[in-house]
This record gives C-alpha cells, structure tokens and sequence, in this order.
C-alpha cells in the first residue's frame, strides 16, 4: 500500500493579512513539505485545487511542477482537480509536462470539486454539473489513449483530428477519480476501469467499506481488467510524538476549518468532544502518536484492502514546524510499522493459499 500526503496549501483568509506575502510563505512551506515528504519515503503527496481565499493551490500543476524539480521519488498528483470547470486539454497538457519534469512521477486525480466557486468563476452553468464532468472525463481519457484525438460533446467543441502535445513519459499518464461517497460516482469508475479515490473526513469509516465492493463489482461485471483497479481512502489527521501533543495542536486549526466550511454548508458546529470521538478506534481522523496511527492504517487496510492512503495534516493554520515534524514521524516511524505489517500479512497469505 502505497502512502501519502495531501494539502489544499491553506491561508490566513483574514483581509488584515497581504494576500501575496501569505502566498509567498505558504508555497514555500509548501515545497518544503513535499521535499521532506520525499525525503523520508512517503510515496505520493496530492495538493488541490481550490478558487477561495483560504487557500492558495488553484494551479496545482504549477506548484508541483516546482516540487518535481526538487525532489526524486514521490509521485505528485492533484487531489484534486476540478475537471467539470476545467478543459480537459489544458489538463492534459499540464500534467504531461509535470510528468517530463518528473520523469515519469505526475498523476491526476480529477473529480467534480467540493466547492462551486471555479463554476462561475469559469463561466460554467452549475445545472449542467453532472454533465460536466462525465463529459470531460470521457474527453480526458481519450487525449490519454491517443495521441490524434477526434471528440464530441453537447457542451464542449468538438476536437476533430487533432494532435494534443506533449505527451507524458508515462503511458497511460495515471488517472484516478475522487469520489465522497456517492454509490453512483464509485460504481461508474469501476465501469470505467478507473482507479478511485474516497474521502472520509466523518462519520464511522467502516460504513464506507461497502463501497468499494460495489467499485470492484461494477469493474467485474463491466469487465474490465483487475490490474486497472486500485483503490485510496483520503483522511484527515495529524502525528505527533504523543498523542496528547497530537490532538491539542490539530484540534484548533482543523476545529476552525470544520467550522467555516460548516457554517457555509448548514452544518452543526464541531466540538473538543466530538473531536476527541473522531480520534477513537472507530472515528474517522488518524491523530496521535506513530504506533497509533500506523496501527489504525493497518487496521483499515484490513477492511478496504485499498492499496493508497492519503493523510491530510495541513489544514488550517497548522505551524510549519509541526508540519515538518509530523512528516517526519508519518515517513521515519508510521511508515515502517505499516510496510512491515502488510509485508507479514501478504506472506502470510501465500503461505496459506
């Protein structure tokens, strides 16, 4: 199982603060966690795309493209893009040029997008959402599969024997789907022969689980290839090196964030109480110290069989520091513990077969 990191490269939102020095110092945080992300072994880190004051990665293939010369091993995705507002071209072509930078590292990770702000912002009619995105999906597969693409659609031109350049190192270039737990957005990926990405940021994640047996179902019966299918659940949560230190640094700025989008959203406002629940066995956030964490990883990995895991510990306001310390106990410490499990277990199983 591959693991990760993902962010949405918060920023201080208030209009007290220059929006260009927030920018300067958050990307260059930024950089410096993926660098160390790489350094210490992590497999992946995924950086979003949002069109809000509270973040600054709305160009997620610029910033990565500066991570990809920075760094050696780690693969570098959007988690995600917002394909449905996009154009599937652009995308393309930004990521086959993040994946010559790299050598081979780029992935999208493209799905509808949480918020709705890149549709007007884009000039997109946010009627036409659903449609949207299963017609550019179906556009950005096909300018991965050929290079001379001919292409139709009801609400983009259609693309009649054109060539689409660069091509990326990689063939096919990796593309995943995002999905927040829509039975539908699962079943079709695994029709499609994509790979697909679940977010968990509540509730109890074993509710979730089903859902992934209905992805690996529709492939089945769509008969697509088992190789293609691979699965990630994306999570909040935060290491530490106790879990006491974990829960009272991450509690505060992932509280405020849980709030503001809350209050946008008519949700209830969170609480320490309910936090402190969220970090339980059979919560949905991974905080506390390495062996904690690491053993609630393998724990989930024994029921989703999912071969990623992305962690996202930037939220809000976190200090860079505890960041950078995080990071380093998540590749250094959780890591080893989990590779080392999985490793058993898989020997295990042969063993047995």
């Amino acid at each position: 199982m591959e693991l990760g990191l993902y962010t949405f490269a918060d920023v201080n939102p208030s209009p007290n603060r220059s929006k260009g020095e927030e920018g300067v110092e958050r990307l260059k945080h930024l950089l410096e966690e993926i660098e160390l992300a790489d350094q210490v072994g992590l497999d992946v880190f995924g950086l979003g795309e949002h069109h809000r004051p509270d973040y600054a990665a709305s160009a997620p293939a610029v910033a990565l493209a500066a991570a990809a010369v920075k760094t050696k091993n780690i693969r570098l995705t959007s988690a995600v893009t917002v394909l449905s507002s996009d154009d599937p071209v652009r995308v393309f072509q930004q990521f086959a040029t993040l994946d010559l930078l790299s050598s081979g590292r780029a992935e999208i990770m493209a799905g509808r997008g949480s918020f709705i702000e890149s549709f007007p912002l884009f000039g997109y009619n946010l009627e036409d959402y659903d449609q949207l995105f299963e017609e550019k999906l179906d556009l950005l597969m096909a300018l991965r599969d050929q290079e001379t693409v001919t292409w139709s659609g009801e609400l983009r031109a259609p693309i009649n024997g054109r060539g689409v350049y660069p091509r990326p190192l990689q063939d096919p270039l990796p593309l995943w789907v995002a999905v927040g737990g829509t039975p539908q957005s699962v079943a079709r990926a695994g029709a499609m022969g994509l790979p697909v990405a679940l977010a968990i940021i509540g509730g109890e994640p074993r509710r979730f689980a089903p859902l992934f047996d209905l992805y690996r179902e529709a492939a089945r019966r769509a008969g697509q290839e088992g190789s293609k299918l691979k699965t990630s659940i994306n999570v909040h949560g935060f290491i530490a090196d106790t879990t006491d230190a974990a829960a009272d640094q991450f509690y505060g700025p992932q509280a405020e964030v849980m709030n503001r989008i809350g209050r946008e959203r008519g949700w209830g406002p969170t609480n320490r109480a309910h936090f402190d629940m969220s970090c339980g066995p059979n919560g949905a956030l991974f905080v506390g110290e390495p062996e904690l964490v690491a053993e609630k990883i393998i724990t989930h990995h024994r029921l989703f069989k999912n071969d990623r895991f992305l962690l996202q510990m930037a939220i809000g306001l976190m200090p860079h520091d505890q960041i950078m310390r995080g990071i380093e106990l998540y590749g250094t410490k959780v890591a080893p513990i989990v590779r080392k499990a999985l490793t058993e277990s898989s020997q295990e199983a042969k063993a047995t077969a």
